[in-house]
């Protein structure tokens, strides 16, 4: 069933601009619209996601939407946010980001099949022969410098300094929009709405160049509600790229968000219906330390960036962490998933020739790892019963072997209840 893309939207939260007459060319025909991506890293992150939820309502409603990857654009850098010039990649760089980023975007859109499937396109296709001449003539000509002037983004800057590179960069992007109008019919932009200053120079360049009609429409900038960065952990940009944010620790930042945050959220980042949100809040509320909006925007996020079984995995993880875990879970995580777990425990090192020795659980925890400061109260926590090999609690007649090993190099003692030591054996 097709959904009305603008009232999609608005119940979600997620207009901040929308150019007069967009809605009313939306009810009038298919239409195809786009977002552009730059290329900065070779993983899109999570604030990529809300012009990704853009495009997939977009196509859900209908239309067609296209994905333009940065090729030419991120060789000069988009000054919109920044506050300085950003540092220029290389042509390598700039081509691997884009495969990168092209083979996760291939994930959330239809491709295959219809006449509204998805399309990829690269600036760098119609720009590469564009001569710097041709294009002051045939582009320049038709944007006054008053008006690049007036926009949001070049005057925060020019106090500081801005590059002839980044003045240039709404010419640019506004050039991207005229080629798609022309060559595919492309009359919507999408975007945040620090973009709204580019995305209507676009809109401007079609109506001189081209006499025609183009739309556009942003959605909010994403914050959270204590005032902090969306996006950010404490280790900086949660990644789409499982080699750069686990699983397991993406699935964590969904989880943690604040009740707030998550009512918010799950309108933004998941496809459930504005009847099911409604019902999760009402539960929510009744038994906000059950976490149910959480859970579930965690659940729907992790298994579309992911898979099904990331989830799962991550879900086991993390009771583990709680206690809810048993040894059979614990050798079911792979490496990576155990180390993201595990990240920021006390860790030791043990020699593997000594492992497969066998050594005294007294000696392993005293003498070989430190994780008691002596014989005497590692017997004293054995003779408790608060002490714990691989999730199994163990006694002090106990002995360490190559039969703890996980993934074949670690192994996981526990004191008490929410002491963790990581032990690597090499």
């Amino acid at each position: 069933m097709k959904i009305n893309f603008i009232e999609e939207l608005r119940w979600r939260g997620m207009i901040h601009d929308v150019m007069p007459g967009t809605e009313e060319q939306l009810n009038k025909e298919m239409t195809t619209g786009y977002v552009g991506f730059d290329p900065t890293a070779d993983s899109l992150h999570i604030g990529n996601l809300v012009p990704i939820m853009l495009l997939m309502h977009f196509q859900r409603a209908g239309h067609k939407p296209i994905v333009l990857v940065g090729g030419a654009t991120g060789m000069v850098g988009d000054p919109s946010g920044k506050s300085e010039e950003r540092k220029l990649l290389s042509v390598e760089d700039i081509n691997h980001n884009l495969e990168s980023q092209k083979k996760q975007l291939m994930s959330f859109l239809n491709f295959e099949d219809g006449e509204n499937r998805a399309e990829v396109v690269n600036n760098y296709d119609w720009f590469k022969d564009f001569t710097f001449l041709d294009f002051i003539r045939d582009v320049g000509k038709h944007i006054t410098v008053n008006y690049m002037m007036a926009k949001d983004s070049v005057k925060k800057r020019l106090e500081t300094g801005m590059s002839f590179t980044e003045f240039t960069y709404q010419l640019v992007q506004g050039y991207d929009f005229y080629w798609l109008y022309k060559n595919k019919n492309c009359k919507l932009q999408l975007g945040g709405s620090d973009q709204w200053g580019n995305i209507v120079t676009g809109t401007e360049l079609i109506r001189r160049k081209a006499q025609g009609e183009a739309f556009a429409l942003t959605c909010p900038l994403i914050t959270k509600a204590d005032g902090s960065k969306f996006g950010k952990s404490e280790g900086g940009n949660v990644w789409l790229d499982p080699k750069r944010t686990s699983p397991y620790k993406f699935y964590q930042y969904w989880l943690n968000v604040s009740d707030e945050d998550a009512e918010n959220f799950i309108k933004l980042f998941t496809l459930l219906s504005k009847e099911e949100i409604e019902t999760l809040v009402e539960e929510h509320s009744k038994a906000p330390h059950l976490r149910i909006l959480q859970k579930a925007l965690a659940k729907d996020v992790t298994v579309r960036v992911h898979s099904e079984d990331d989830y799962n995995a991550a879900v086991e993880a993390s009771q583990i962490l709680f206690g809810k875990g048993t040894t059979e879970t614990l050798r079911n995580l792979s490496e990576d998933m155990l180390l993201s777990v595990f990240e920021g425990v006390p860790q030791s090192t043990v020699a593997k020739s000594e492992v497969e020795a066998g050594i005294g659980v007294i000696d392993f925890l005293s003498e070989k790892t430190g994780i008691f400061g002596s014989k005497g109260e590692a017997r004293r926590m054995l003779k408790d019963n608060g002490v714990s090999i691989n999730k199994s609690k163990v006694k002090d007649d106990y002995a360490i072997g190559t039969k703890d090993l996980l993934n074949g190099k670690y192994i996981l003692a526990q004191k008490g209840k929410k002491n963790y030591f990581l032990v690597t054996v090499e």
